[in-house]
């Protein structure tokens, strides 16, 4: 039982090694063979009496086809690596993010709604035990100003799950009011435009739009350094797309070291069966182009 176990777990660990085994063994037997039968003579003898219809020649091109073949399965390989990659450090970075984000929701819970909740606690039981009219009114209004201080919290709590914004105003009315908002906070001026039909796109897709582009503008923050930003949404009857570009810095987008922000957004379009691209160099700005398909609405929700 032992030794079996020992076997079962060598060809876990390396399941190369006997795929190996197998193309090594079945070259050599194929040697053998075709020693022993004299393949190749009797095959170059078939092969001259089809001279006219240069049968002879298709040796050499399965030969390249084979050749050309393994080059194909070791650019699929070398890509499979990649993309390997890319989603074990999405993944490492989106459990730290919702690490992160899990201790300061407890934290915010806890320091700020734990102290409202105490204190009108507190204050209900003076009223129970005052007899004073003037005192009891003193204590309701200090309630009545904790609830809604704890109110204020929930709301805020809820716009960082999802963005209240596009449940009330929609998706067109909510990004030029995240683009009004971003210029008033940073001081760039952002210019938002809207083309074709944008209404009823489905959930996902409005709240996908909507977190790449609060991304991309906090991006533009941290590093770009831009003057001005121009955001497009386009529409139509089969593609929802989205554009931001700035003049800033930019940067080089070949570079191994991504940005989450970067990584997530790709994530994101691909959730959604579309695509994400960066265009960006040094000196000359960044231009980023999301394409979702929107013939059928999604109503999956998307964080």
């Amino acid at each position: 039982m032992r030794a079996v176990l020992r076997l079962s777990r060598s060809r876990a660990c390396f399941p190369g090694r006997w795929d190996l085994a197998w193309v090594l063994g079945a070259t050599v037997l194929t040697f053998v063979l075709s020693s022993a039968f004299e393949v190749r003579e009797r095959l170059a003898a078939i092969l001259d009496h089809a001279e006219a219809w240069q049968v002879d020649e298709i040796p050499l091109t399965l030969l390249a086809l084979a050749l050309g073949l393994a080059w194909y399965a070791m650019r699929r390989r070398q890509e499979a690596a990649r993309l390997l990659a890319q989603n074990r450090e999405l993944a490492q970075k989106l459990i730290a993010l919702q690490d992160s984000e899990r201790l300061a929701l407890a934290r915010e819970l806890h320091d700020e709604f734990g102290q409202h909740c105490t204190a009108i606690r507190i204050e209900a039981t003076y009223i129970q035990r005052s007899s004073s009219l003037e005192q009891i009114g003193e204590a309701a209004r200090r309630a009545s100003a904790s609830a809604e201080r704890l109110q204020d919290g929930v709301r805020r709590l809820v716009r960082r799950l999802r963005p209240a914004e596009l449940d009330q105003l929609g998706l067109v009315a909510a990004m030029q009011s995240l683009c009004e908002a971003w210029t008033t906070r940073s001081g760039v001026p952002c210019v938002f435009q809207a083309r074709g039909d944008l209404r009823e796109r489905g959930e996902a897709v409005d709240t996908t739009i909507y977190r790449v582009t609060q991304e991309a503008l906090a991006n533009v923050v941290r590093h770009a350094n831009a003057t001005r930003v121009q955001i497009e949404l386009a529409a139509t009857s089969q593609h929802l797309s989205l554009s931001v570009e700035d003049d800033g810095h930019g940067f080089t987008v070949a570079s191994p070291k991504r940005g989450f922000g970067l990584l997530g957004a790709t994530e994101r379009a691909a959730a959604l069966g579309g695509s994400f691209e960066a265009e960006s160099a040094p000196g000359a700005g960044t231009r980023i182009r999301m394409c979702l398909p929107v013939g059928q609405p999604v109503r999956a929700e998307a964080a």
